[in-house]
C-alpha cells in the first residue's frame, strides 16, 4: 500500500465528501501542484522562503507530476466550498514529501501545508487558476481534434464536388446541389465554432493568482508577486498573467462560462451534421440512403446484418452532455456571492468533462466515420431525378406559374419534372440539360 501523505484536513473532506463519484481530475490536481512548485520558486527569489525548503516542496511537486504519488488525490471532485478540500490534499502531499526530503537529507527543518506549501496562498486564487491551465491545455487538444476534423470534411468536399444531388428544405425537395458543396458548408460551420472556442480561450491566460482571499493581495508581498508569473510561464510555458483587477477575477467566474457556451455552441453545430449523416444515411434502402457510413459494428443483437450510425449518434449524445454541463456552469457562476465565485468544484468537474470528451469524441468521429463515408452515386441521382428540385431554376424561363403546374403534374402522376416539362413542350431536351447546369 502507498505510504499516506495527505493530512487532517484531506481526512476531514473524505468524512464530509464520501460519495462514489469520479475523483477530482488530475489534470486540475497537477496544475495545483504547478502553481505550488512555481510558488516555492518565487517565494524563494524573493526571500521570503529559505532555500531548503522551497527545493524540497519543488522536489516534492515534481514528484507529483511525475505521477508517483497519484494515490495521495483520492477525493470525489463533487465536495463543497471553493475546492479548499483539494487545495488542502495538494498542501498537506507536497508538506508531508518535503519534509521527508529535508530528512532524508540530513535537514532538520520542517515543511508545513500552510505556512509554507500555501504561503501567500488562498483557495480562493489557487482554484480557478488552476481551473484556466487545465482548461487551456484540454482546449488546445479539443482544437487540434477539430484541425483534423475540417481537414476530414474539406477532403471529402473535393472528393464529392462533381456529385449533384438534391438539396432539401424544412425535410422537403428544395433545389439541386453538389454533394461537395454540403461538406465544404460543414467544414466551414465547424471553421467559425473553432474561432469562437480561440476566442474564449483568451480569457483563460488571465488569472486571480496572487489576489489571495478577495482579491486584494492580503498577505501577499510585491515581490512574491513579481516572480510568481515569471516562474508560472516558465514551468507551464504559457504566457498567463495576473487580471487587471484581481477582485473582479475573484468575485466572478464566468470567464470558465464563456468557454463552456462556445464549446457547447460547437457541439450544437456537430449534432446537427451527426444528424444529417444519419438522416442521409438511413434505411440503407427503406431511407434516404445517399450516404454510405463506415460499418464499425452490429447494430442489433436481433436483427441480422444491421449496421447503425454509432458515432454520429455518439456525436449527438456529446452535445446533449456538453449542454447540460454548460447549464450546470451557468448556474455555478451565477451562484457567486459579494466577493467570491464560491461554486468552484461542480464548474471545474462539469467543464473538465466537457473539453476532454470532446476533444475524443470529435477525433473519433473524424477519423472513424467522415474519413469513411462513401457516396451513393445511383441513389442520389435517383432521388434528383424524381424529385421536383429542377422547378426553381425553371422560373427565369417558363416563370413561376407554369414551373409549379409542372411540380403539382409531376407530384400528381409520379412521372419526373423532365417528362411533364418536355410533354408540355415548353422546352426542348436540350434546353433543358442547359437549364439544368449548376
Amino acid at each position: 500500500m502507498a505510504k499516506k501523505y495527505y493530512g487532517v484536513q484531506t481526512e476531514k473532506a473524505i468524512k464530509n465528501f464520501p460519495f462514489d463519484f469520479r475523483h477530482t481530475y488530475k489534470e486540475l490536481i497537477y496544475a495545483v501542484v504547478e502553481i505550488k512548485k512555481a510558488a516555492a520558486r518565487a517565494h524563494a527569489a524573493a526571500r521570503e522562503l529559505d532555500k531548503k525548503r522551497a527545493s524540497a516542496i519543488v522536489r516534492a511537486c515534481d514528484e507529483i507530476l511525475a505521477g508517483k504519488h497519484d494515490a495521495q488525490f483520492i477525493l470525489p471532485s463533487f465536495q463543497g466550498g471553493m475546492g479548499t478540500s483539494n487545495h488542502m490534499n495538494v498542501n498537506e502531499a507536497v508538506a508531508a514529501r518535503a519534509t521527508e526530503l529535508l530528512e532524508n537529507s540530513e535537514m532538520s527543518s520542517h515543511c508545513h501545508p500552510n505556512d509554507h506549501v500555501n504561503m501567500s496562498h488562498s483557495t480562493n486564487d489557487v482554484m480557478p487558476s488552476a481551473l484556466k491551465i487545465s482548461a487551456i491545455r484540454i482546449a488546445d487538444e479539443l482544437l487540434a481534434s477539430t484541425d483534423i476534423l475540417i481537414a476530414a470534411l474539406e477532403k471529402k468536399a473535393k472528393q464529392f464536388s462533381k456529385i449533384l444531388k438534391l438539396g432539401r428544405t424544412h425535410m422537403q425537395d428544395a433545389v439541386p446541389i453538389t454533394l461537395g458543396e454540403e461538406f465544404a458548408s460543414y467544414a466551414e460551420t465547424i471553421g467559425r465554432r473553432q474561432k469562437g472556442i480561440r476566442e474564449a480561450r483568451e480569457y483563460l491566460f488571465e488569472l486571480s493568482l496572487g489576489g489571495s482571499a478577495v482579491g486584494n493581495s492580503i498577505n501577499v508581498s510585491p515581490k512574491y508577486k513579481k516572480f510568481l508569473y515569471r516562474e508560472l510561464q516558465k514551468l507551464t510555458k504559457l504566457p498567463v498573467r495576473p487580471a487587471k483587477n484581481l477582485m473582479s477575477q475573484t468575485a466572478s467566474v464566468t470567464d470558465f462560462l464563456v468557454t463552456s457556451q462556445a464549446l457547447t455552441a460547437l457541439c450544437a453545430d456537430l449534432s446537427k451534421i451527426a444528424g444529417d449523416f444519419r438522416i442521409l444515411s438511413s434505411g440503407p434502402n427503406g431511407g434516404i440512403g445517399e450516404l454510405i457510413l463506415p460499418e464499425l459494428q452490429a447494430g442489433s443483437s436481433i436483427m441480422p446484418g444491421k449496421v447503425n450510425p454509432v458515432l454520429p449518434e455518439a456525436l449527438s449524445q456529446l452535445y446533449y452532455l456538453v449542454s447540460g454541463n454548460n447549464l450546470t456552469i451557468e448556474k455555478a457562476c451565477e451562484g457567486a456571492q459579494l466577493e467570491l465565485g464560491v461554486m468552484m468544484p461542480v464548474i471545474t468537474d462539469r467543464l473538465i468533462e466537457s473539453l476532454k470528451l470532446s476533444a475524443e469524441m470529435i477525433e473519433q468521429f473524424a477519423k472513424k466515420c467522415v474519413a469513411g463515408i462513401l457516396a451513393n452515386k445511383l441513389r442520389i441521382r435517383e432521388h434528383l431525378e424524381k424529385s421536383t428540385a429542377y422547378a426553381t431554376l425553371l422560373n427565369p424561363i417558363i416563370g413561376y406559374d407554369s414551373a409549379a403546374a409542372c411540380v403539382k403534374e409531376a407530384v400528381a402522376t409520379g412521372k419526373t419534372l423532365r417528362e411533364v416539362v418536355l410533354a408540355k413542350k415548353l422546352l426542348t431536351p436540350r434546353e433543358f440539360d442547359r437549364a439544368m447546369r449548376v
